[in-house]
């Protein structure tokens, strides 16, 4: 899940963010009251950009909108979506999915052609999809991608109108929970040859496949409703009639609106957070998204590039950040310190149930130690024979949560000028669309960004590093980091215990060269209104699911 600010994805509904995809409507049909208006109202702390899957740069809206073979239920689990059974092969490699009968929001049937067609459409070197790295491991999607071979030879076909075969390079072990994504949801090919360019840039724009379908947004709005999809196939589930958002630029605002019933759900800055902690509407929401360093291997001033690719300044760098004070005192109550780029609680060893994020662990790489910040800073001016040099922190300056990245990197900036003289850290700051656009140029020094994982499993971190990845906008490039990560994806893919060690040992290599620097967790806190129920969060994906949610 790409580098957002947590408000949008999480107001705006879905995950990505905020967003997530059980088969029990968690009590909603017997609880629901039919004197109360199944209206929900969110804020947003940004317009949204596209609604086009195949061009999104993250799934914030889209998981209540779109689905695909299933959808994201509790506990990041894949339940029932629109494929009605599956069966795989033996050898793990072919799976065959059978469609239910169910239609698209204008009424067109979903076949297994719209599969095929909106798979082939989003894989399209042509068509730029941030995302088209989650379909590595599908037959000769790693070679259309690179422009070897034509989309039309991507490993999905359909055998009738109601049977899609899916055929991989090697056992996946996640791709069931994959399969819950928005991405690999189908899209309506009538519509999309209809609108041409102008497909997805407004509501009217697109068909739905999900519970819901957006209305009132014209590409720019800052108002838009979630209605719900009468012609989705289990749309009797669905109690919420429509689901309102605002744009709301900060959480004082956002706050007020709450109290005074304009919404009925808030995130809560840190300076807040001690106020409302014992209110009974208080509710903590973990995330898996890790807030690190990103650094230009290319930036275009050479002493700039000489200092950004020494590992002994990385180091400097990391050993420079008090983890335990800024997660007290800037980010807010409940952070997480990581342990690595891997989230916590993520997922567990298939062998002795441990969580991830401490076999990742490596001693010292993580610790606060001013006298190694100093030494290693020492010896990257050594090595590169730059004594004094300026870089600039790119942040963006509408972070939706709690406006932490503005005071994140003003304590970098602060450390830098305390301990490590002959470094300057200045700080450059933009809205969230601004700074990615820079981000995806090249044009910065070093960068705040983060992950938020796409199901629950520590490839979806360690995938946005490989070389050639597309959210490796820092040029990070290890022959040894690309063999683990391809032994965790390839050699070793329907070896559970083998796959687990090569993915902790890619994490260490991250760790000891500072690929991208660790900096916090994040954990939400919202206020939300009682009588707002069913909601199902996820920490992973897309993690808002409003499919079950009703107001009591």
């Amino acid at each position: 899940m790409h580098k957002q600010s947590w408000a949008r994805l999480v107001a705006t509904g879905t995950v990505v963010l905020a967003s997530a995809l059980v088969l029990a409507a968690c009590g909603a049909s017997s609880s629901t009251s039919s004197s109360k208006k199944q209206v929900l109202n969110l804020a947003a702390s940004a317009q949204l950009d596209t609604i086009d899957i195949s061009k999104s740069t993250g799934y914030g809206q889209t998981g209540n909108v779109y689905e695909s073979f299933y959808r994201l239920g509790k506990n990041g689990k894949a339940t029932a979506g629109l494929a009605k059974s599956a069966s795989v092969s033996a050898d793990g490699r072919t799976y065959t999915f059978k469609l239910r009968k169910a239609k698209f929001s204008n009424g067109d049937p979903i076949t297994a052609q719209s599969f095929v067609y909106s798979w082939r459409r989003t894989i399209n070197p042509k068509t730029t999809s941030p995302y088209s790295y989650l379909f590595a491991g599908i037959k000769n999607a790693n070679d259309i991608i690179a422009g070897k071979k034509s989309p039309n030879t991507l490993g999905i076909s359909a055998k009738g109108k109601d049977t899609v075969v899916v055929q991989l390079d090697q056992p996946i072990a996640y791709f069931k929970v994959l399969m819950a994504y928005p991405l690999f949801s189908p899209q309506d090919q009538k519509v999309v040859a209809k609108y041409g360019k102008k497909y997805g840039t407004k509501a009217q724009y697109s068909a739905y496949t999900g519970p819901f379908k957006i209305s009132k947004w014209n590409g720019t709005s800052n108002k838009w409703t979630f209605v719900k999809n009468k012609d989705y196939w289990d749309a009797k589930k669905v109690k919420l009639q429509k689901i309102n958002y605002m744009v709301v630029s900060d959480a004082s605002t956002s706050l007020d609106l709450y109290q005074t019933g304009k919404i009925d759900l808030t995130q809560l800055e840190a300076t807040q957070v001690n106020n409302y902690a014992h209110n009974k509407e208080y509710k903590i929401y973990p995330y898996s998204y890790v807030s690190f360093l990103e650094y230009n291997r290319a930036d275009s001033d050479a002493n700039k590039q000489k200092v950004l690719n020494n590992t002994h300044f990385r180091q400097a760098i990391s050993a420079l950040v008090n983890r335990k004070q800024l997660a007290k005192k800037v980010v807010g109550q409940g952070t997480v310190i990581p342990t690595g780029l891997v989230s916590t609680s993520l997922a567990a060893s298939p062998k002795t149930g441990k969580d991830f994020s401490k076999d990742q662990a490596v001693a010292g790489t993580l610790d606060y130690n001013i006298k190694r910040a100093k030494a290693d800073w020492a010896a990257a001016q050594k090595e590169t024979g730059v004594k004094n040099i300026s870089l600039t922190i790119l942040a963006p300056s509408d972070d939706g949560d709690d406006k932490s990245s503005q005071q994140v990197v003003q304590y970098l900036k602060a450390q830098a000028a305390k301990y490590l003289p002959g470094l300057t850290l200045k700080i450059q700051s933009m809205p969230s669309q601004a700074t990615r656009q820079n981000e995806q140029r090249g044009n910065f020094d070093i960068a705040l960004a983060g992950w938020g994982a796409d199901f629950n499993d520590p490839i979806s971190f360690l995938q946005i590093l490989q070389k050639d990845a597309s959210y490796n906008y820092g040029k990070y490039d290890s022959a040894q980091y690309e063999a683990l990560v391809k032994m965790a994806s390839v050699t070793d893919a329907n070896n559970p215990d083998k796959r687990w060690q090569d993915m902790i040992d890619a994490s260490h290599v991250i760790l000891k060269d500072q690929a991208v620097t660790p900096l916090y967790q994040s954990v939400y806190s919202f206020l939300k209104k009682d009588d707002v129920r069913g909601i199902i969060h996820n920490t992973a994906g897309t993690q808002w699911s409003y499919k079950y949610a009703y107001i009591k």
